[in-house]
């Protein structure tokens, strides 16, 4: 071992449990090794550990073909990395598509753990899909073998001098049929990353293939040499998260799935990966070289690419958004709303040295309201922009920046600038494709596509969609201006659904997006809608803070944590404070949140309350009108979602962990 691997053992006798039973299901199993982890010394809060664990256990299943669970967590309540085992009779399970398991990891690692801890951690992963190594461990008469069994894959003996040497020789490249090159990822990076890597190449070597593969996990990744990219005849992506520097596989055929997947069916995805090899007709990764697009590619159908598009477009939005929206309200703090009117003539005509009729702080005001107005301008276009950008990569950003600004100028609006986005991006994505000699290459992205992109969304902007935009935009507008009574609170219940449904997913932005985009207009319904969806977004987090201060017996000892924190985050409008709730317990907690927000939804609408703020929640309460039927909206609601979690927590009581809703993962 190297000096920088921890003296404490990984695993010791008193942290191995043989052939335990243990009544209930896989919550009870991971207590009895937290319980065993305090018991040596190697946790300091096991309720806090079990959180932790089951926290990780809400977002996917850890169980593993063959009767094997390897449920693991980073911890605060951990200072040094720990593997508690089991051998449970009977087996429990643990979400394996083959049945109970009853061989059981805890993997503990620190919350700062570092790139040792988990090269230590990813070994056993690795060992695990090893049939020898299993066996060992079912066969094992003492808690000494299985420590050092363990042991012998997470602290494995140098090679010898000899050994070394010979496994320096190179080796004669094999006689393999195929060569494919896979990435794997998981969120956490500890231990599916690298379990899904070895069962690919134990079945790549079975098939007799040439597999080389990238590990993007929390030890590090070394990328895959470019030349072994460029022979490789197709790629696997067993990834659930996003394969960085994807383009550098642009062209090749791909297979992609979920990282579970290569540990549950690597034969069949080595298999798919031949075939897709041999398939003129085979999906692949889309664009070219360095500029490569990140286009549908693999098993990711349209309605997830095309949610993920728009997304990327509204998160590019959203900076440009929160800073100009709120020096714009800074400006009418110093100024007052008059600014709006002469803010403009005041910055360019004054100075410290000749300040206006209001002195210095209308000056500061004006300038302030100027800044935010120039940012806010870049709304639309940066919506369109990194829509485009979202299709086809870089060069796709001139050509989407050109449409949003031809749907302000228009007057498309908001959805304007997503519809000239998506021409954009694929306008841009379709010139880059062409073949052209390799001597021309290089004018492509920086030229040729930039020119014909901006040059072909525009002359269908101004022949063909643009009138048509501006009147679905101006109608859209005089509705909203016509909203009162009945109508108007039923909007607030729907803005309210959508801000609670997903914490920060696409239902939730979609819904933030209208409200934000609205603002330009400038009118009585679009601060009335900018209000609403504040406030509604404001309160899962502070209905999950209430309700940890008022039942904390119903909430772990990492949700009490959390819950303190959700207080200064939901008065902050950050939705995704409630998030770490919703993805341990999606069915209990959304529904309630999803009740609070249509309430406060409903009031804030109900009493005319207006923002002119896009962001900031209580701290922007200056930029708000009828502050007082704001703040009965937001208590309201959030007292309502408190009750209804309470509630479900008291009474309902699921027969087992559910999966979290795709938008609170």
């Amino acid at each position: 071992m190297t000096s920088s691997t921890p003296t404490t053992p990984i695993i010791t006798e008193d942290l191995v449990l043989l052939d335990v039973g243990v009544d209930g299901d896989k919550e009870a199993v991971i207590a009895r090794l937290t319980e065993s982890l305090a018991g040596a010394g190697r946790t300091s809060d096991a309720d806090g550990l079990l959180g932790a664990a089951m926290t990780r256990e809400g977002q996917s299943a850890t169980g593993l073909p063959g009767g094997i669970a390897i449920p693991h967590c980073r911890s605060p309540f951990v200072d040094t990395p720990t593997i508690g085992f089991a051998r449970l009779q009977p087996g429990v399970d643990f979400g394996a598509p083959d049945g109970p398991a009853d061989l059981v990891f805890l993997i503990a690692a620190p919350e700062s753990g570092g790139q040792d801890h988990m090269k230590l951690l990813s070994s056993l992963a690795r060992a695990l899909v090893r049939k020898d190594f299993v066996a060992s461990l079912r066969e094992a008469a003492t808690t000494g073998e299985v420590v050092e069994l363990v042991d012998g894959v997470v602290n494995p003996a140098p090679a010898t001098a000899p050994a070394a040497a010979a496994a320096e020789q190179p080796k004669p490249a094999p006689k393999a049929k195929k060569t494919i090159v896979a990435i794997t990822a998981c969120p956490t990076g500890i231990a599916h990353t690298y379990m899904a890597a070895d069962a690919l190449t134990a079945a790549a070597k079975d098939a007799d293939v040439t597999l080389a593969v990238e590990t993007q996990g929390s030890s590090g990744s070394t990328p895959l040499p470019a030349d072994t990219i460029a022979g490789a005849d197709a790629v696997i992506f067993a990834t659930d998260v996003g394969v960085k520097d994807r383009g550098r596989f642009a062209g090749k055929p791909v297979v992609a799935s979920g990282v579970k997947r290569a540990i549950n069916e690597p034969a069949k995805m080595i298999a798919e990966a031949v075939a897709a090899a041999d398939n003129p007709n085979a999906a692949r990764v889309e664009g070219s070289g360095a500029d490569a697009a990140e286009a549908p590619s693999g098993n990711v159908g349209w309605g997830t690419r095309t949610r993920q598009i728009l997304l990327t477009g509204v998160s590019y939005m959203i900076p440009f958004v929160a800073a100009g929206g709120l020096l714009i309200a800074l400006g009418f703090l110093f100024a007052g709303y008059e600014i709006a009117d002469t803010g403009n003539d005041i910055a360019l005509n004054n100075s410290l040295t000749n300040l206006p009729p209001g002195g210095f702080l209308e000056y500061l005001g004006a300038i302030l309201f100027t800044l935010g107005s120039l940012a806010f301008s870049f709304l639309v276009p940066a919506l369109a922009g990194y829509i485009s950008f979202a299709i086809a990569d870089r060069p796709g950003i001139a050509p989407g920046f050109t449409a949003g600004a031809l749907a302000v100028f228009v007057g498309g609006g908001f959805i304007g600038g997503i519809v000239g986005g998506v021409i954009a991006g694929f306008a841009a994505l379709w010139i880059s494709n062409i073949k052209v000699p390799q001597w021309f290459r290089g004018l492509m992205p920086v030229v040729i596509t930039p020119l014909f992109a901006s040059l072909a969304v525009g002359l269908i902007m101004f022949f063909l969609v643009g009138r048509p935009l501006a009147w679905v935009n101006t109608s859209l507008t005089d509705w909203l201006n016509g909203m009162s009574g009945a109508s108007a609170v039923l909007l607030g219940v729907i803005l309210g659904l959508m801000m609670c449904f997903d914490l920060g997913g696409p239902v939730n932005k979609a819904a933030y997006a209208f409200a934000t985009a609205g603002l330009a207009a400038a009118t009585t319904a679009s601060f009335e809608i900018m209000a609403t969806v504040m406030a509604a977004g404001m309160v899962p987090p502070l209905a999950m803070a209430l309700a940890t201060t008022v039942r904390p017996g119903l909430f772990s000892e990492p949700e009490r944590e959390n819950g303190r924190a959700a207080w200064l985050l939901g008065a902050s409008f950050i939705s995704e404070g409630a998030i770490p709730f919703a993805a341990a317990d999606p069915l209990r907690v959304i529904p309630s949140m999803m009740f609070g927000g249509a309430v406060t939804g409903a009031l804030c609408m109900a009493f005319g309350a207006t923002s002119r703020a896009p962001h900031g929640g209580i701290f922007v309460l200056f930029a708000i009108d009828n502050k007082l039927g704001f703040v009965i909206a937001l208590v309201a609601g959030t007292i309502a979602a408190a009750l209804a979690v309470v509630a479900a927590k008291q009474f309902i009581k699921p027969g087992a962990k559910s999966e979290p809703e795709p938008g609170a993962a």
